[in-house]
């Protein structure tokens, strides 16, 4: 299965570009004239860094995968591999500080990330992290994958649960 579960709806935007925050409201470069937008670099893409580190992992680890886990009856003990996306080696042990905080910890040597040797990729990254998981592993029919895929922007995250079938 595959389940995306967004909080935009709970937090502001954290990255943005052509606006503006302004006393909490978020404004549109159109409210703006041109030379205001050039010299306020209004098109250039920010992020609210502070408001990303106080809430990532509780709305892209926590919240997510109880939610997920209780919808799935999925138990840690049901995963045999981890596969998580995330964008600086700084994110790993809070994400693992996430699934110890909601009862679900993956043991480090189920964790498989390029992280180190292939750097953020971006929106590639699960794609580039399952094609080099497959190659370097192999896999015994039934085993289950879980991947994470967070997406800080507006605090949507993704899961998906894959298991190895043999090849007929």
């Amino acid at each position: 299965w595959i389940e995306l579960l967004s909080y935009a709806h709970e937090m502001p935007a954290c990255m943005y570009a052509g606006a503006e925050i302004s006393d909490g409201l978020f404004k549109g470069w159109k409210t703006f004239d041109n030379d205001y937008c050039r010299r306020h670099s209004l098109m250039a893409v920010k992020q609210d860094v502070k408001l990303l580190n106080e809430n990532i992992i509780r709305y892209t680890v926590e919240k997510p995968l109880a939610q997920i886990a209780a919808k799935h009856g999925l138990k840690v003990e049901d995963i045999d591999w981890f596969l998580p996306h995330y964008s600086s080696g700084f994110f790993r042990d809070k994400v693992a500080a996430g699934l110890e905080n909601i009862g679900f910890s993956i043991a480090q040597e189920k964790w498989f990330t390029n992280l180190a040797s292939k750097g953020n990729t971006g929106s590639a990254s699960i794609y580039i992290i399952l094609e080099e998981f497959m190659r370097t592993f192999k896999l015994e029919n039934g085993q289950k994958i879980l991947c994470y895929i967070p997406e800080s922007g507006r605090f949507s995250t993704c899961f998906m649960l894959l298991e190895a079938v043999e090849a007929v």
